[in-house]
Formats: C-alpha cells, sequence, structure tokens
C-alpha cells in the first residue's frame, strides 16, 4: 500500500513538472474578464400600461494566449454569457438565457460554456510578409463602421475566418474571407453552395494623411439566399459590393472623421423585407406593377457621415464637444416602382458605438432598422472629467427617416420623416487598472412615425432605460 501510494505519488510530482515544463516552453498567458450588467429595460416598450423589466446579464471568459514558437502562436477563448436565474424553460433576454441554473433547480446543470475566439496565427507565412490568422474571431475594422464586435451585446460577435495582414512603415492592408452561413454540409437537403453566405473584405490603411489615416475598404456578400436578421433563407439573391473610404484625425487641434460608403449588387433579398410601411412596396399590385420575386431588383445605396470636436485638456473638468451627422440612404417610393434597393446595409457593424446606446436602429438597411427607408442622425456629444478617474458623457440624437414615411399605404398622408430623439448620460469610473464601473440612464422620445414603423402601439410617446455594469479584467 505504501510503495503504491509513493509510486502514485512520484508519477503527479513528475507530471505537474512535465506540464510545467511544457508551459513555460510554449510561453502560455492565462487571463479572462467577468462582466455583471443589472438593467432596467424599456426600450422597447412604449406603452403606458407595462412596467419596464428589470434582470441581471453577466459574461465570463477565459483566454489562453500561446505563443508556441517565433512564426506560430494561439489564442483561445472560452465563453459564457446569461442571464441569472434564467432556466432553460424560463423566458429571457435572447441568446443569454443559461442553461438549468435557476435558483430553484436542484441540481445546476449550466452547460453555457462555449468558444468565443479560437485561432491561431502564422508568422510571415509561406515566407512571404503576411501573418495568418485561422479561426473563429472578432473582426474590427475602421471603428466599427462596418465591421465591430458590437461592443454591447453580452455574447459580442465573431466570425469563422482566414484573416490576412500586411504592414510595411506607414501602410497596412488587411484581407479577411468570412464563412457567414454554411447550410447543409457535410450532410442535409443542401448538398450544393446556393444557400452558403459567405464575406469578403479588403481594407488599406495608410498612416499619416492630414493629421491621421486614410482608408479605403472593399466588402462583398455573397448571399445566394436572401438570408436577413436571422430568418430563414428564401432562395432570392443579397449580393452587396461596398466601396468605402474614411479619413480620421486632427488637425489644428480640431478632431475630425469624414466617410462615404457606396453600395451595389442584387438586391431581391432586401426587397422581400423592407416595404411594409412604405408607399409602394415591391410586391404590392395595388401600388406598383414590379415584382420583387419575378425580376431582378438592383442595389444602388450609400452612407456618408462626418464628426469633429474639440477637446480642452488643460482647463478644469477637460471638456470635450463633438458634433456629427451621419447619411444612410433609403429606398424611396420611385426605387420601389423602378425595382431598385436604395437602402445602404450596415453589415456587421457596431451600431451601439453610432446610432444611440438604446439600439433602436440595428441592421438599418436590412429592414428591421427603419423598414428600408434609411437614417438620419444629428448628434451633440459632450464630455467632461469631474475628477480623476471619472468621465461624464451627455449625449443627444435626433433621428429622422432619409426618405419619408406615408401615413396609409395608398401614398396617401403626412410623409413625416422625424423618428424622435434620444437622450445618453454615461457615467464612468476607471475604480482601478483592471476594474472599470459604468452607470448609464437613456431615454428616447418617439413620435408617431417612429411607432408604426415600429408596429408599436401609441401611448406613451418616450421610454427609459437604465444600467449599472462592473467590468473585471484580469
Amino acid at each position: 500500500m505504501k510503495k503504491n501510494f509513493l509510486t502514485a505519488a512520484a508519477f503527479s510530482v513528475a507530471a505537474f513538472f512535465a506540464a510545467s515544463t511544457i508551459a513555460q516552453a510554449a510561453d502560455v498567458t492565462f487571463g479572462g474578464q467577468i462582466m455583471t450588467r443589472y438593467e432596467v429595460n424599456e426600450q422597447s416598450d412604449f406603452s403606458a400600461s407595462t412596467d419596464a423589466d428589470d434582470f441581471i446579464q453577466s459574461r465570463v471568459r477565459l483566454n489562453a494566449d500561446v505563443n508556441v514558437n517565433d512564426s506560430t502562436s494561439a489564442f483561445i477563448q472560452l465563453h459564457s454569457a446569461r442571464t441569472w436565474g434564467a432556466a432553460p424553460s424560463a423566458g429571457s433576454v435572447a441568446g443569454t438565457q443559461g442553461s438549468g441554473n435557476a435558483s430553484f433547480t436542484p441540481s445546476d446543470a449550466d452547460a453555457s460554456v462555449g468558444i468565443h475566439q479560437a485561432y491561431f496565427t502564422l508568422k510571415n507565412f509561406a515566407t512571404l510578409p503576411v501573418d495568418m490568422k485561422v479561426g473563429r474571431q472578432e473582426i474590427i475594422i475602421d471603428g466599427h463602421r462596418l465591421f465591430g464586435n458590437t461592443v454591447w451585446t453580452v455574447g459580442q460577435q465573431t466570425h469563422d475566418a482566414v484573416l490576412l495582414t500586411h504592414a510595411h512603415d506607414n501602410m497596412s492592408l488587411v484581407y479577411a474571407y468570412i464563412t457567414a452561413i454554411e447550410d447543409g454540409a457535410p450532410t442535409g437537403t443542401n448538398l450544393d453552395d446556393k444557400n452558403d453566405v459567405s464575406v469578403q473584405v479588403a481594407n488599406f490603411n495608410y498612416q499619416g494623411v492630414l493629421g491621421g489615416a486614410f482608408t479605403a475598404t472593399y466588402a462583398y456578400v455573397n448571399d445566394g439566399c436572401g438570408f436577413q436578421n436571422g430568418t430563414q433563407c428564401d432562395g432570392t439573391d443579397n449580393d452587396i459590393h461596398n466601396i468605402g473610404f474614411r479619413q480620421a484625425g486632427q488637425l489644428f487641434g480640431i478632431d475630425y472623421r469624414g466617410e462615404y460608403n457606396y453600395q451595389f449588387g442584387d438586391g431581391r433579398g432586401t426587397a422581400n423585407s423592407i416595404g411594409a410601411s412604405s408607399t409602394a412596396q415591391f410586391n404590392n399590385p395595388g401600388n406598383t406593377t414590379f415584382d420583387a420575386q419575378g425580376q431582378d431588383i438592383d442595389r444602388s445605396a450609400y452612407m456618408f457621415g462626418v464628426r469633429v470636436g474639440k477637446s480642452f485638456q488643460n482647463v478644469t473638468l477637460k471638456p470635450k464637444l463633438t458634433l456629427w451627422y451621419d447619411y444612410l440612404s433609403g429606398t424611396s417610393n420611385e426605387d420601389q416602382r423602378s425595382g431598385n434597393v436604395g437602402s445602404f446595409n450596415t453589415l456587421f457593424d457596431t451600431g451601439h458605438k453610432y446610432y444611440g446606446l438604446m439600439d433602436n436602429y440595428l441592421t438599418v438597411g436590412a429592414g428591421s432598422g427603419t423598414d428600408g427607408l434609411g437614417l438620419q442622425d444629428i448628434a451633440i456629444k459632450t464630455q467632461i472629467s469631474p475628477m480623476p478617474g471619472w468621465t461624464l458623457k451627455a449625449d443627444y440624437h435626433w433621428f429622422y427617416t432619409a426618405e419619408g414615411y406615408a401615413a396609409t399605404s395608398d401614398g396617401i398622408g403626412d410623409n413625416d420623416n422625424d423618428l424622435g430623439n434620444e437622450l445618453d448620460v454615461t457615467l464612468v469610473n476607471k475604480y482601478n487598472a483592471n476594474t472599470k464601473i459604468l452607470l448609464g440612464y437613456s431615454n428616447y422620445s418617439a413620435t408617431a412615425t417612429y411607432r408604426n414603423i415600429k408596429g408599436l402601439a401609441t401611448g406613451s410617446d418616450s421610454a427609459d432605460w437604465a444600467y449599472v455594469m462592473f467590468d473585471v479584467t484580469f
């Protein structure tokens, strides 16, 4: 018995030192995050007859960053996003229900841990000055305008992709191939690629232009099934070619940004998801003779955005003021009559960063944001630092559609494009080097146009939202 115990102990000690030696040789760094957020959520509820919903969500991540050797590295990020107290059958915020971890469940069966990111990187791949990253990863380009990780959603967005990067002096090139939807492989009824969706993006960045950087982006969404906003494929093409330019920097003490994107391609998939509240619907014979299902529909859409801001770092409170304007084109009545889609698609953007913190205008060009009518956003943003480690922000947005909304389906009515106003107040405290605390309050004052587009009942003309969030990284 004593001999067996000593043998087992020896093996345990040997295994421990062997694992330590392997970890040391591979240069493994561990890290992670615990984020907990309490919300009082009324941002989709404009009815005075119902109360706001309050809940707590959390995100837990464990990272392993492995430097295998001089040319190979890997990154693995395990992830759990859940709502406190939510069992599998309980109603909750979509995608964050947890898995059997409610207090009234005798045995904790939470199986909500998955892989958020997992990729390897090959430096100077094939002896070329190109690094290749392969696997599930976040892709963020040009300030999250078309490609971001959503920032606010508990799960955040990742892609199954191959990413190639090349950097030289002030210039960098990025190319990514993304498998967005794979339908039918390796078994299933769809054994070809008709219902698959792939995305390609190329980005050129050059530093040192007008006090900042100039970027040019080309993105191509190859969608043969009309996939829109989580709905099933409808068998119609929905290809998007996007060409964009962006210049951002600082001149004469003024922070600035200007950008323009143009989209073209086949828009049948988009045509089938918009027009429910427009005056001339693609598939409504009473308003147009055009048939979205039977004929080609061309896409021609654009967006532009400008921003200017000034920071005063050498005065009390260190105030900052920013003015901006974004315009996203929409589909007009004439577009629908002639078989054109004019709605700009925000692709994989982080709308939370641009179109108000209450997230009422996500997926703007795909039908659910403003029903294809586009969006105008006029905003004033202010910021002060009342004391070291504290930042207070206040933003105010005026929202309008790009194309007028008609009150009746025959085009008779007030073409009002006023969507309402939003106030966002955020207090940020950098508690320490690893901990950040955020408190926020938002109010959206809606119009009849907004409620009609969103299909909301008339009643209360405003909605409130508040939250407290703790973000700990290690």
